[in-house]
């Protein structure tokens, strides 16, 4: 068992304080949620009941990170994330960057799919704010600890790793968007689009969640392929699902402009541009893979 020996520093450094802020601040984000009434939620509820799964979603992203972040914060106060089998390095600075861009996403899409069609309540604009806040502190998490040496930040901190959390985010908003592409679809004409673009997402997550399970877990070494190998393979078949993915998008906004469909245009435009975002994470990402296995065959 570590032996704990805290000192005053330990809790005047710069992780230990932004973390702090990040448990407050998201603890008050969902708290304020939670606590809105109904009334505050359900203004125009029938024109707008397309949009309970995002709410859901920003919610859960709320619940989930802090709670992760309570955890990494005592774990890492309390010294003992050297009993834990994950690379702990790399485990925060995934934790904190995708903290930061799921954040992100709450803090534009909750006042967009709630505010923006009824009146803004004193507690619903506390609650974007402190969203907003906490955001704030997972981007100076994932500042300090780029600047720590590469060692000490793992693969997840270099360019590489932090293209695939770019993968991840985009990947986590495609399932509640095809869950309001279900509850919203208008005419059957429209089922072909909707099941490749699932078929498309599902594979990339799946993907996704293999190689962090691996990085995380120290598996590379174990994998039945070479982890760069399968790494530029997987970044291939997500370029390659990711553009019919995005053609498929633009095809639904030409489709609502020229025939006037009923889709919500909010979710066309989000599904378009978060699926271009990580399009372009996956090309970069396989432009990287590709320089990797030219170096390493010339040598």
């Amino acid at each position: 068992m570590p032996v704990i020996a805290l000192e005053a520093r330990d809790f005047t450094s710069s992780l230990f304080l932004v973390r702090t802020w990040e448990v407050l601040s998201g603890c008050t984000t969902f708290s304020l949620v939670a606590s809105l009434e109904p009334s505050e939620l359900n203004k125009n509820s029938s024109n707008h009941q397309h949009l309970n799964t995002l709410r859901i979603f920003c919610m859960f992203s709320w619940c989930f990170f802090f709670t992760l972040t309570l955890l990494i914060h005592i774990l890492s106060i309390m010294q003992f994330h050297s009993l834990i089998p994950i690379s702990w390095k790399n485990l925060t600075m995934t934790a904190a960057v995708l903290g930061a861009l799921m954040y992100l996403t709450a803090s534009v899409v909750f006042p967009c799919i709630v505010m923006a069609h009824q009146r803004a309540t004193p507690r619903l604009v506390a609650a974007v704010v402190a969203s907003c806040t906490t955001f704030l502190g997972y981007t100076s998490e994932s500042y300090v600890l780029h600047t720590q040496a590469q060692e000490l930040r793992g693969y997840m901190g270099s360019m590489p790793g932090l293209l695939k959390i770019l993968q991840v985010w985009g990947g986590c908003h495609m399932i509640p968007l095809i869950v309001e592409g279900v509850l919203g679809l208008p005419t059957f004409a429209h089922s072909w689009q909707l099941w490749v673009s699932s078929v498309s997402y599902s594979v990339c997550v799946l993907m996704s969640l293999v190689t962090l399970v691996v990085i995380l877990g120290d598996f590379a070494g174990r994998c039945f392929l070479p982890f760069d190998k399968l790494l530029a393979g997987f970044s291939l078949i997500g370029v390659l699902l990711y553009m019919v993915a995005t053609v498929i998008c633009f095809i639904k906004i030409l489709q609502q402009r020229d025939l006037g469909q009923r889709i919500p245009p909010e979710l066309v435009i989000l599904e378009t541009v978060v699926a271009s975002i990580t399009l372009l994470a996956y090309t970069v990402d396989l432009a990287f893979s590709i320089k990797l296995l030219c170096d390493r065959s010339h040598k």
